[in-house]
């Protein structure tokens, strides 16, 4: 039950982002510059370390995991693409030109998005429970996020508070199902060494062009940059006292 219950974070995780949408935006940039080197430091010296471990002790070729990991990247760059989910487009939508099922459309795609975050926190538990509570964190901080773009979304598109609030109630649940889900099936160490690469990728996606972009697209400084680079140390700290 240990996944289902950091699950329930990330359910904190999103709302706060959807509720800190509402209020005030400019002051995300530092936490989401830190949030980016955190994912950096979790794919780094956390995720591909266990990789490379599952692939000897499994015997696979270790080239298998890596493309997978290509695919992760890409899949989630495309799924991102073909649902303009992505925050960058955000200028695209001029005033006065609003759009309120594809508000509807974007956040719907955001839960389903959130549903396999969930999905992850759980088999990562099947590989190990400090993979798992590592994916977890990098999860949580990412579903921060999440919340952010569902709502602003929605409201860029002229929807209600109201009706984004709803929305975001969905999002934040989602993760929930999924991480439930896990406790269904157990999966073997082969195929969870090709989803755990296919996870790094997408980890890799969302920090590099998801949330560093964001972190620094309207308020660039140095202090956002330190922030990263601290994200990634503190990771690699953890890692070593943890070994």
């Amino acid at each position: 039950m240990v996944p289902v219950l950091l699950a329930l974070t990330t359910f904190v995780s999103t709302a706060l982002g959807g509720v800190f949408a509402l209020r005030n935006r400019d002051r995300l940039h530092r936490i989401l510059g830190f949030t980016a080197g955190v994912l950096l430091g979790v794919v780094a010296f956390d995720l591909l370390p266990e990789v490379h471990h599952l692939a000897n002790t499994t015997g696979t070729d270790f080239t298998a995991p890596m493309i997978a990991l290509v695919a992760g990247f890409l899949a989630f760059h495309i799924v991102e693409k073909l649902t303009v989910i992505h925050s960058a487009h955000e200028d695209e939508y001029a005033p006065g030109h609003h759009h309120p099922q594809l508000g509807v459309v974007s956040a719907v795609a955001l839960s389903a998005h959130s549903f396999f975050d969930g999905v992850g926190i759980g088999l990562a538990f099947q590989v190990s429970t400090t993979t798992g509570f590592a994916v977890a964190f990098a999860v949580i901080a990412h579903d921060f996020s999440d919340g952010l773009n569902t709502v602003t979304l929605m409201l860029l598109n002229g929807n209600t508070s109201a009706r984004s609030l709803w929305l975001l109630a969905l999002d934040a649940t989602t993760p929930l199902l999924g991480a439930a889900s896990t406790l269904l099936f157990h999966v073997p160490d082969k195929e969870l060494l090709l989803y755990l690469g296919f996870f790094t990728g997408f980890l890799l996606y969302i920090g590099a062009s998801d949330i560093l972009p964001e972190a620094h697209a309207s308020h660039p400084s140095r202090l956002t940059l330190l922030l990263t680079v601290a994200g990634t140390v503190l990771i690699f700290i953890v890692t070593r006292v943890r070994v």
